[in-house]
């Protein structure tokens, strides 16, 4: 059953034969339902921390409910991979929800907390598979985290294999089962991703990695006032015609023995397409015709308010609030077919107009992730100290470097804070204000230590007044 909720939501959106939700399911449907609108409900609540025992109450409930569903659809026979219905749709917003929270309760190193981080890397893959603007260099930080999720899936699944030889526990856990299926899709994409790159030979492969680099610059220049943006693409018009000079026969050769480079198509096919880039864009008028002009701009708004969020989110950013953008994005990703925007006629939209969506969709895709990313193993409630032992370390570190000799008088302003934080622990703990132990107490107890160390050795420095 597991692999029926493992399709995206515009995936959903593009069955056009979705089948309808069974009288067996119906109850499931409608309990998955109110557990989706109770994590709404908690999400907007701004005035309290999250409730660890909220959360994990209403996972459990969620999890029944997945186990509930297994059983129905193994008795109706509907548990291939190809069926899905709407109890897909809301079961997979409910997980992403769920791993939101858990980012939010610092619980990272769980595993419901890696869900919503592996459908983000998912959707940032198939745009790069749509487009082939990419590099290994933009691969390698999916590339890291999908390892590390797969050391923690890892690491559950021999726990639980354990466990289940003593007869402790029920396994496979839902959750697992979930997370490995989201994880391997993952792979297999970055492995179509890799081998599409690893055909290109090592004489070509610089080539390949300039053009990258110019067609993204082209698309930007869509954003830049066509009279400036004109002027930077003939600059980058004479380099294409340098490298289109490079072919010998129309084709690119290996540098020792003149023979066809490997990796032609990919090379080629990209040239050719910032060659038609770069004669949309030096042509008059707008990159994006009026009628897609809306999407145009609610893109660049949710562009605008994830890069603010990514200077703020350590002082601003509930993990919750990237759920909204999560929809807005996925709701527009849904609007293509095939890959691409369609006009208000229902034809594709010209090429650059097709560059400059994908670009901004697969921007902002791609701010979600760096936000998730940046997360830390730290619970709501204790973000406040925590914010507050980074800035106390930055302060110190920079009194450090340029403070030069420091009297008592200089120092006490950073001890009295150093203090003040050190208080508020009760029998060693930071505890929130209902008297429970946070998730970060290890990350929180190594900023406070690292203050303590940083304030020693200015003390050793010390001189007298």
């Amino acid at each position: 059953m597991f692999s029926t909720i493992a399709a995206t939501p515009a995936q959903y959106c593009a069955l056009a034969t979705e089948r309808s939700v069974t009288d067996g399911e119906q109850p499931i449907l409608g309990m998955l339902i109110s557990i989706r609108n109770r994590l709404a409900a908690l999400k907007k609540d701004r005035g309290n921390y999250y409730r660890p025992n909220d959360i994990v109450g209403l996972y459990n409930e969620l999890l029944d409910q997945v186990k509930a569903l297994d059983r129905v659809r193994a008795k109706e026979q509907h548990d291939d991979d190809t069926y899905k219905n709407r109890v897909d749709s809301v079961l997979d917003e409910c997980f992403q929800l769920f791993s939101l929270f858990y980012l939010a309760l610092g619980k990272n190193k769980e595993i419901p907390a890696t869900y919503v981080q592996l459908v983000t890397i998912m959707q940032n893959f198939e745009l790069f598979n749509e487009t082939g603007i990419y590099t290994d260099a933009d691969l390698e930080p999916f590339q890291k985290r999908l390892a590390e999720i797969r050391q923690l899936v890892d690491a559950e699944v021999a726990k639980e294999d354990e466990d289940d030889r003593n007869d402790d526990c029920e396994f496979p856990k839902p959750e697992v089962l979930l997370v490995s299926r989201r994880l391997r899709q993952c792979e297999k994409e970055l492995g179509v991703l890799e081998e599409a790159t690893r055909v290109i030979c090592n004489d070509l492969m610089p080539t390949y990695e300039e053009l990258v680099s110019i067609r993204r610059r082209l698309t930007a220049l869509s954003f830049v006032e066509h009279d400036v943006a004109t002027v930077e693409a003939k600059e980058l018009q004479r380099r294409l015609i340098e490298i289109d000079d490079l072919r010998v026969n129309d084709r690119f050769v290996n540098a020792d023995d003149g023979t066809v480079a490997e990796g032609q198509t990919q090379v080629v096919g990209l040239l050719e397409e910032c060659f038609d880039c770069l004669h949309d864009l030096m042509a008059e008028g707008s990159a994006v015709s009026k009628d897609l002009m809306p999407l145009y701009d609610r893109l660049m708004e949710i562009r605008i308010q994830l890069e603010k969020l990514l200077l703020t989110s350590r002082w601003t950013l509930r993990e919750t609030d990237l759920w909204s953008y999560q929809v807005q994005l996925q709701d527009i990703d849904a609007m293509r077919r095939n890959g691409q925007f369609k006009d208000a006629s229902g034809e594709p939209a010209p090429q650059q107009a097709q560059a400059v969506l994908n670009f901004l969709l697969h921007k902002c895709y791609n701010l979600v992730y760096k936000l998730l990313s940046s997360s830390e193993p730290v619970a709501e409630s204790l973000m406040p100290v925590h914010n507050q032992l980074r800035t106390l370390r930055r302060c110190l570190l920079e009194v450090k470097k340029y403070g030069g000799p420091l009297s008592a008088r200089d120092l006490y302003p950073y001890q009295m804070k150093l203090s003040s934080i050190d208080n508020l622990r009760t029998d060693g703990k930071f505890l929130d204000d209902e008297g429970h132990i946070p998730e970060g107490q290890g990350v929180v107890m190594s900023l406070l230590n690292e203050c303590y160390d940083l304030m020693y050795e200015l003390m050793a420095t010390e001189v007298d007044e």
